[in-house]
């Protein structure tokens, strides 16, 4: 019998001029970056959230605690590749990862098959299941003013 769960993550990371912008593995040409104790790749924050979520494994913090030196400025990359390994020592695999990215700015739809095809590796998926979407807010709240970028991902993890 084929067992599924569902996870779903959300993270989100304050702008500020000067820092560099992390988001979905690649580095974003822009004019802010994202205030954080890692790298602040908010997208891969969001993706760690949901699988932990789907193994009912707590968050993010709980794992990598952003008062921890350890963590300090790493590349958020091997926080999924982390969370990855304990999906796999579950007998689990992704299925599918589904993320959507709140931004005024910048424009991302010319980072978004990078970023898909960054993550399906770490991922172990392809690029066919690992979808990014990205979309304003109408310069509506936080993410709508500049303030910061706020990511939704939800992943569905089987075990056979």
């Amino acid at each position: 019998m084929r067992q599924i769960r569902i996870g779903n993550g959300y993270d989100v990371h304050a702008l500020r001029e000067e820092l560099p912008m992390w988001l979905g593995g690649i580095r974003i040409e822009h004019n802010k970056g994202f205030v954080a104790h890692s790298d602040g790749d908010v997208l891969v924050h969001a993706l760690c959230d949901a699988l932990l979520g789907a193994l009912s494994l707590g968050d993010i913090g709980l794992h990598f605690p952003d008062n921890a030196q350890e963590f300090k400025g790493i590349d958020s990359k091997i926080l999924l590749r982390k969370c990855m390994e304990l999906v796999g020592e579950r007998g689990y695999r992704l299925g599918n990862a589904d993320c959507t990215i709140l931004a005024q700015a910048p424009k991302l739809r010319p980072y978004i098959d990078r970023m898909r095809e960054t993550l399906a590796p770490l991922l172990g998926v392809t690029i066919d299941d690992v979808s990014v979407k990205a979309t304003t807010t109408e310069r509506l709240g936080f993410t709508g003013r500049e303030e910061g970028v706020a990511v939704y991902a939800t992943v569905l993890l089987y075990r056979e």
